[in-house]
């Protein structure tokens, strides 16, 4: 799904490729077969385990730090972790979307110049340095900072809105709807901010640089193609977000009353905890 959503959000607008998310699906898999379709997978699976790890444990430690569970707080904590996982996040995501773009649509007649994502990192930090390396970080914070704070309230206050409590025999649904929930509230909080991200780390693929900033990439993006452009995606997104964020933070809360069951753990706030007295 998030292959579909860069390929939409960066394509063509002259020459669109795609009508849609469905019509994108079924173009890959006729040109490139199915497997076309996990391209640039080799960096989510490098990163994404230390950007969990990072951004749970962050989230935690700044709730505690805050000394009071709250809203704001939990929306504060939340900004914290997503402010923080841009280091690892940004870099990436650039590979990841090179990866994906690279001999296929409008670039199908470029060379391909990476053999995988890290050798796409290597060969980005030789040719253009640490700056070249995080592209897209200005545009990255901002929309993973109130992204993650969105993330962190909505689990929240899903999980106590549902009464979510160990003992429940419905606690694993629960947390799995409120987990879907949070990923999906996150992803409308910032969206658009995701399009002029892609399309950034995609700028200079086909050897053309379009965008000077990002400024001058909403304003011609917005002067090309409309408001629309900054939901070109969303669809297959959001069908990803659900699924993903249910399983994650529901792993992520029955790992922790396990541990605290088995060891006897103070209550400390290290991330979604259903046990918690309401605050809202």
């Amino acid at each position: 799904y998030n292959f579909l959503q860069v390929r939409l959000q960066v394509q063509n607008v002259e020459k669109p490729l795609y009508r849609g998310t469905f019509h994108c699906f079924q173009s890959i898999i006729k040109q490139e077969s199915a497997f076309g379709l996990y391209k640039g997978i080799g960096s989510p699976m490098m990163g994404l385990t230390f950007i969990n790890a990072l951004v749970f444990g962050v989230q935690g430690n700044t709730l505690r730090a805050l000394g009071k569970d709250t809203p704001l707080n939990q929306f504060l904590a939340g900004s914290a972790a997503g402010a923080i996982q841009c280091i690892i996040c940004c870099p990436m995501e650039l590979a990841k979307t090179r990866m994906q773009l690279q001999g296929t649509g409008e670039y199908k007649q470029k060379t391909k110049n990476y053999k995988n994502s890290l050798d796409c990192l290597v060969k980005i930090y030789q040719k253009e340095g640490l700056r070249g390396i995080n592209r897209g970080m200005v545009s990255t914070f901002i929309r993973e900072t109130p992204s993650f704070g969105f993330y962190f309230l909505t689990y929240d206050y899903m999980t106590r809105y549902l009464g979510c409590e160990a003992e429940d025999s419905y606690v694993i649904p629960k947390l799995l709807f409120s987990g879907g929930m949070s990923g999906i509230v996150s992803w409308l909080s910032t969206y658009p901010v995701d399009v002029i991200k892609s399309r950034l780390q995609a700028d200079g693929v086909g050897g053309v640089t379009q965008y000077n900033g990002i400024l001058d990439c909403i304003r011609k993006s917005y002067h090309e193609e409309g408001w629309r452009v900054f939901t070109r995606g969303l669809t297959s997104t959001l069908l990803r977000a659900f699924p993903v964020n249910a399983a994650t933070f529901a792993t992520v809360t029955v790992f922790l009353m396990y541990m605290r069951s088995e060891d006897n753990l103070p209550e400390c706030d290290p991330g979604p905890v259903i046990q918690q007295p309401s605050s809202l």
